[in-house]
């Protein structure tokens, strides 16, 4: 199958997108980064903004910020999905939540387009949330408190990510298919956080809190009502066990096992990304 001409990164500039569009550079592929910060202007609030991103391009990868969970997801990728089918952007790899039934939702909306290539990819939690999100700034405090207790997750590594979204992009045969994309073990969250310690040599804990408190913290910093009640959401009810088991998309797709994320946390460690005088 002849590789698209031009592939349209959404949320280029993220974990993911910037990824995604590294392999695809180096695989020698033309990429678009559609991103409100950087490359062409795309906002998932503003549909004028899709068409010039789309002018041209044969296949898209699709991140939607700032989760497939909040109200309007789903009719907001299905309308998408319509108008890059209508310009010529046929493959359509989207990047989607394990046991959301949002995520779900809007799976269903990309599906049903009439013409649409596509493919989801179910991620796990990403190893990089510990590295360059939200959790970076309490670990460099020296503690990571969340609504989540002993629930286990198979964290997976950006990067696993990235090499499958640009080789189903690049290579296609992936019409149709749902990729079910962890880490190779499971780990609690306070697993985690043990490992970073070993790995950067400090002393990290990790400490469970009520929901209520997590929120209240939220909105204390600043986060505004709806992100703080999204997040709230993703810790308690889509962390209550139901992704406590392994899948095996990165294998289907790359033919090799999931990096086991302690390999991400060693890399980074290594930087000095956790700790607070940084590298010397």
């Amino acid at each position: 199958m002849t590789s698209p001409a031009l592939t349209l990164v959404l949320g280029g500039t993220g974990k993911t997108g910037r990824r995604v569009v590294r392999r695809l550079t180096d695989r020698g592929h033309t990429v678009r980064i559609g991103s409100r910060s950087s490359g062409i202007p795309f906002d998932w609030n503003d549909p004028a903004t899709w068409q010039p991103a789309l002018t041209g391009a044969d296949a898209v990868y699709v991140s939607y910020q700032p989760d497939l969970a909040v109200p309007g997801a789903p009719e907001a990728i299905g309308a998408f999905a319509e108008l890059a089918v209508r310009t010529g952007a046929r493959r359509l790899v989207l990047l989607s939540g394990r046991g959301e039934p949002e995520a779900e939702a809007c799976e269903k909306a990309l599906a049903a387009v009439q013409g649409a290539q596509w493919t989801v990819l179910r991620a796990s939690f990403f190893a990089q949330n510990f590295s360059e999100g939200d959790f970076l700034g309490p670990l460099l405090d020296g503690e990571l408190a969340l609504p989540v207790g002993d629930v286990e997750e198979p964290f997976i590594d950006a990067d696993d990510i990235a090499e499958a979204a640009a080789t189903v992009l690049a290579e296609g045969g992936h019409t149709g298919r749902t990729y079910d994309l962890t880490g190779p073990r499971l780990l609690t969250f306070a697993e985690a956080t043990a490992a970073i310690a070993a790995a950067a040599g400090r002393e990290l804990g990790y400490v469970t809190v009520p929901a209520e408190a997590y929120a209240a913290a939220l909105a204390a910093h600043g986060v505004p009502a709806d992100v703080t009640a999204l997040l709230t959401y993703l810790f308690t009810d889509v962390l209550d066990g139901r992704n406590a088991r392994l899948g095996d998309g990165v294998r289907q797709i790359l033919g090799r096992p999931a990096r086991d994320i302690t390999g991400h946390f060693a890399e980074a460690a290594a930087t000095g990304v956790w700790t607070p005088e940084g590298v010397s």
